[in-house]
């Protein structure tokens, strides 16, 4: 591109507009530097003592930098089981409701048939429902049937991920463009194949998007798993530092609470920085018509 291509496309600062929008400027600003300083004192928090972070000296690190803080979390607190606990969870979850939910928005998105609306309402009024509300009622039934475990948990995260998932996609399968399709029965192609192979590819910022929003929501879960997880094998990340604030009573190691506050953190920190872009194109992609 020559520079007069690019004087041309490059806009003039309106300060004016600038000024106006200062206000909200001043607003992020502030928000970011309050949550940036909040983590860094957890982080380190996380590489102290006890007695540093009641004396308010965390930044000082008169003692040193106390690694064994994340060594003892992992180990002693069991952290590392809450961690693959809850990844396994947050893994499988995502699957399962992929592999509900993106067939049925294509084929509530793709197809009319009598039930279609039906469908549609049923999955936006499930979304409105509070999960607190089904709760006790589900874990009647499971006591009742004596049904427990961890396919206990990844069903119900499953169950309660779907509508919002479905509906998700919905909009984003409806602007693609029936080309593809009636190139594919062309070609040969069965239904079914055309949506995994042709169809479904063409969503994949929303798939990773949705898919990021479910990661997140099964992590960060707690309600759900303090009711259903029965034993301290199946507790997740969320009802362990329960545990281990509880537990801070008697060990009073606070420097492992806030190493494994960290160690909890650092999936979902590494998915924003990493995936942060496809998040932006999964989120604004769908209005935008094929």
């Amino acid at each position: 591109m020559s520079k007069k291509e690019v004087a041309k496309y490059r806009e003039k600062v309106n300060w004016k507009k600038e000024l106006r929008l200062l206000p909200g400027y001043l607003i992020v600003t502030i928000w970011i530097l309050f949550g940036a300083a909040f983590l860094l004192w957890i982080l380190a928090a996380s590489l102290s003592t006890s007695r540093e972070i009641f004396s308010g000296t965390v930044f000082q690190f008169q003692s040193g930098f106390h690694f064994e803080n994340y060594v003892n979390a992992w180990n002693a607190q069991n952290v590392s089981v809450y961690f693959a606990n809850s990844l396994l969870y947050a893994s499988v979850s995502c699957v399962g409701v992929l592999l509900i939910a993106g067939p049925a928005s294509y084929v509530l998105s793709r197809f009319e048939f009598f039930a279609n609306k039906v469908v549609k309402s049923s999955l936006i009024v499930a979304m409105g429902i509070p999960a607190i509300m089904i709760i006790m009622p589900i874990y009647s039934m499971t006591v009742r049937w004596g049904i427990k475990g961890r396919a206990l948990l990844i069903f119900l995260y499953i169950c309660m991920h779907v509508p919002n998932t479905t509906i998700y996609l919905l909009n984003f399968f409806a602007t693609l463009s029936r080309t593809y399709e009636e190139a594919a029965a062309i070609d040969g192609c069965s239904p079914a194949k055309t949506f995994w192979v042709i169809m479904l590819p063409l969503i994949q910022p929303a798939l990773i998007t949705i898919t990021i929003f479910n990661f997140l929501g099964v992590w960060n879960e707690f309600f759900m798993a303090l009711i259903f997880a029965s034993s301290e094998k199946m507790m997740s990340v969320g009802v362990g530092l329960l545990q281990i604030v509880n537990a801070m009573k008697y060990t009073g190691n606070y420097g492992g609470l806030f190493a494994a506050v960290v160690i909890v953190f650092m999936p979902t920190f590494i998915l924003y920085l990493f995936l942060s872009e496809k998040i932006i194109a999964g989120v604004t992609g769908g209005g935008i018509k094929g």
